[in-house]
Parts: C-alpha cells; structure tokens; sequence
C-alpha cells in the first residue's frame, strides 16, 4: 500500500503537504481582531508612561496635538495599507506586502527586519513589567522579590497562551483592556471636572507649543504609542472575510487611539495646568498620573490602576507574542526561516513552533540582563530600564521603517497592475505617510542617543539603531541568495498560503 494510499484511509491525515502550512480561518470576528490589535498599544503604559516621558524630556507642552498630526499620518498610511489586506491576506502582513511591490529579495528584508522589531517591542516590555510587579511586592505584600522572576514568570505563561487557541488569546486580551481603558476615561472625566487654576484650557492644542528643537525626537516617543494598529492584516488568514474586517478594524484601531490618546494627554495638561505639566512631569516622572489620581480618586482607585498597569503590560506581551508566533510561521512557510516554523499547531492551529521561538528569545534575553542585574553600576534599576527603552526603540525604529516601505510598496503595486488611475487617491495618500515616516525615521536615528537616554557620544546611539540596519542588510543577502540558488522558492515570497493552494490545484490537475 502507497503512503498516499494510506494516508487516505486514515481519517484526519492530509495527503496535501500545505495543509498544516495554513492558519484556520474564520477564528476571529470584528471584536476579537480589534480587541487583539488594540491590547498592543497598552493605552495604560502610554498614559502612565510615554506621556510623562515626553513631556519631561522634550518639555513639548503640545503632545495632545502630536497624537492628532500623528493620527492624520498613520490613517493617510492605512488607506493604501488596508486596501492591499483586500488583495494580500497573509499572516507576514508586512513583508507580503512589500514583496508584491518592491520584489522577494526586499520582501525577504522586510520579513528579517518584522521578526526583529516586533521581537524587541515584546522582550522590552518584560523589562518594565517585572520592575513593576516587583514593585507590587514590596509595596503591597512587603516582599523583595527580583524584577526577573515575575519577567521569567510571564515569559513562560505567554508562551502557553500563544501554544492555545487565539480564541483563548482573544478573550484574556479583551478583559484586560477594556477595563484598563475605562479607568483612563475615568481619569479623563475627572481631570475635566476638577481642572487645576487654569481651568480647561485648550493651549496644549495651540501650534504654536510645537515649536522647538525637540519636536522631531517628540514624533519618535509618540509614535512608538501607536504600535499596534498595523498588526491587524498579520491576523487575516484567521478572519471569514478579511477584506471586509481588516480594514474595518486598521481603520477603528488607529482613528481611536489618536482620539484616546489626544484627550488623555490633554487630560494631564488640564489637571496640572499647562504651564506646570512639563515641570510636574520632570519631577515625578511615571508616578505623574498616579498622583493626580489619587488626589481627585483616592488611594483605592489609584492602587487598581497599580494593578491594571501591570495587567495592560501583560496584554501587550500576548498580543506582540502573537504577531511574532505568526512572522515565524509565515516565512518558514516560505523558507526564510526552518521549515518547522511553517507549521500550525494540530490541536489548536496556533503557530506552536513561531510561538516556542518568541518564548525563547524571551526567555534568553531576560537571562542576559538578569546577569547584568548581579553586577550593578551604581543604579540597581539600570538593567530594567535599559532592557524596556533599549528594545523598545529599537522595535519602533524598525516598524516605522516597515511602515515606510509598505508606502512605497502600495504606489509600486497598484502601478504595475495597471490600476493607478483607479486607485489614484490611495496612491497619494501612500506617498504623503511614506515621506512623513521616513522624517520620522530619520529623526528617531539622528536622536537615538536620547530615546535611549544616553551620551551623545555613547556608542549606543549607532549600536542599537544598527541592529534594524543589519537585519535589513542580512534580509537583502539573505533575499539575493535565493533569487540566485532557489529562484522558484524566491518567487514564492510574499504569497503565503497561496502559493500552495497553487500548488495543490496542479497536483490536482490530471
């Protein structure tokens, strides 16, 4: 009897070799994908975070405006973005886009550069994580537990949620950010309802609080707030109709976390007065909003907000986990990595194997800097914050520089299927975000010592942004190589599960 043969009388062996090569569609309706791009984003960590941050450092009183100007950008990027999701469905949402315009061997870039980027956004976080949890420790049970426990700790509970179903994913995902969402809103409202001696001034949406030399290194840390809301196509071979919710969700994703993010960083503005907020910002840094909130909501109020920091943080790391599980397994689907990573798990169709990397990586680079943590250089928090700002910036430069591409990539699309005339205003709008990105790129490059808060003679400032630059330059060897040795394997790039549905129809055809 032939393995074919035999395969056939066994009920739930495929005798088609790409079947475990495709994610399973319809998992994932309008609320699950929106819930899972928005938990990205961590609206808590921004506010209680990124916001003081930016105020204190570039001492912009006008950030609230920043995320409107930034908003206009990324949705003018997410019209030609969302209308390739309609002709692209592919779970390495980035470089399958940028390969059917700029070519394999840039997609092959694009995907090294994805797998980087989104691999730092998600270990960073573990760094702020821990310390916080840490912190819940000693303040709340009096115990000195070591911020890369709990790191450790989360690493290995978000690698089972990633090996489970993204139903599951979904569901913890979406608890933990709509109540984190509402306790900001509530913050919101009663910032608005107790404003500090100014009142409810509106001079944060002035343009003139934008000037300054700061303004382009500002566009950096608010930017990095957004990430999140391009994931959405990375999760459409999961959708019943992924023209239709994909762009519904990119579209509802970055137009309510512009408007979110716009009105709570004006919130702080209202509540300490906008003459004060970059002073109130640099003396109290993180610790800003929960001040404020403990004056106007109480000490209960404020100890909740503690805890759905952390629980924000928490979703983030499922949610960035998730969208580098679906990286791995798109491109060693397509022999940019081991084929093992182009293989769903058969129990619950989540790519196991992408999700074993990510936890692994994780899991190394928390080692590392736990190491670093028995050696300490006169601030024990030292290798915390590094790991959260290092990799955090390093993952931002890299999805900006995505972003810029994809840009590029839509105009070349459309042109070279005859369609430019049709799809005129896409094309435009493509071009307005990819020049407005790569000002930003230049900007976060050019400033990079002080994203990362070091010297501007540090060797920092050219070693970590370098680390985007090398993947882009082993992507593009890596891509030529293939066109050289493999060129049937090179054309398949970008195609995803379609390649294989191609190759199934000629194996079916007699």
């Amino acid at each position: 009897m032939t393995t074919e043969s035999s395969n056939k009388s066994r009920p739930g062996i495929s005798t088609f070799k790409g079947e475990d090569r495709a994610l399973r569609a319809g998992r994932l309706g309008t609320g699950g994908l929106l819930l899972s791009v928005l938990a990205a984003t961590a609206p808590l960590m921004v506010v209680a975070g990124v916001m003081p941050t930016t105020f204190a450092v570039m001492g912009i009183v006008g950030q609230p405006l920043l995320f409107v100007v930034l908003g206009v950008v990324l949705v003018l990027f997410s019209v030609g973005y969302a209308e390739m999701s309609r002709h692209v469905h592919n779970a390495g949402a980035f470089y399958a886009y940028i390969s059917r315009g700029l070519g394999g061997t840039a997609g092959a870039s694009a995907a090294l550069v994805a797998l980087v980027a989104y691999n730092a956004l998600q270990v960073g976080i573990y760094g702020i994580f821990g310390f916080e949890v840490s912190g819940l420790f000693a303040t709340y049970a009096d115990l000195s537990v070591a911020w890369w426990i709990p790191a450790l700790v989360a690493a290995l509970v978000v690698g089972t949620l990633g090996w489970l179903k993204i139903d599951v994913n979904a569901r913890v995902l979406g608890v933990l950010l709509i109540i984190e969402v509402a306790l900001v809103v509530i913050f919101d409202i009663a910032a608005v309802s107790d404003p500090a001696a100014q009142g409810l001034s509106l001079h944060a949406f002035n343009p003139d609080t934008l000037s300054g030399a700061g303004i382009g290194t500002a566009l950096c840390f608010c930017i990095a707030a957004f990430t999140g809301f391009e994931q959405a196509p990375v999760y459409a071979e999961e959708t019943s109709r992924p023209h239709v919710l994909v762009p519904r969700v990119m579209f509802l994703a970055v137009s309510g976390v512009a408007v979110f993010f716009a009105l709570s960083s004006w919130a702080l503005t209202v509540a300490t007065g906008p003459s004060a907020i970059v002073g109130e910002a640099q003396k109290q840094s993180a610790g800003l909003l929960f001040g404020l909130t403990e004056d106007r909501l109480g000490a209960t109020f404020t100890d909740v907000l503690h805890f759905l920091f952390v629980t924000g943080m928490f979703a983030a790391l499922l949610s960035f986990h998730n969208v580098v599980a679906r990286y791995a397994f798109a491109m060693g689907r397509e022999g940019l990595l081991l084929a093992a990573f182009g293989r769903t798990n058969s129990a619950s169709g989540a790519p196991g194997t992408g999700s074993l990397l990510q936890t692994a990586v994780s899991v190394v680079v928390i080692a590392v800097f736990a190491i670093a943590d028995d050696k300490p250089t006169g601030d024990p928090t030292e290798p915390v914050l590094h790991l959260f700002t290092w990799f955090g910036n390093i993952g931002s430069l890299g999805v900006i520089l995505l972003m810029a591409a994809a840009s590029a990539s839509v105009v070349v699309f459309f042109v070279r299927r005859g369609a430019a005339g049709a799809q005129a205003w896409r094309l435009i709008t493509s071009t307005l975000a990819g020049i407005a990105l790569l000002v930003i790129a230049v900007y976060t490059v050019k400033d990079f010592d002080v994203l990362v808060g070091a010297g501007p003679d540090s060797s920092l400032s050219w070693v970590l942004p370098g680390i985007i630059g090398l993947a882009v330059l082993v992507g593009l060897a890596q891509g030529l190589v293939m066109r050289a040795r493999s060129p049937e394997a090179h054309a398949r790039i970008g195609l995803g599960n379609e390649a294989f549905q191609l190759e199934k129809a000629a194996e079916e055809t007699p």
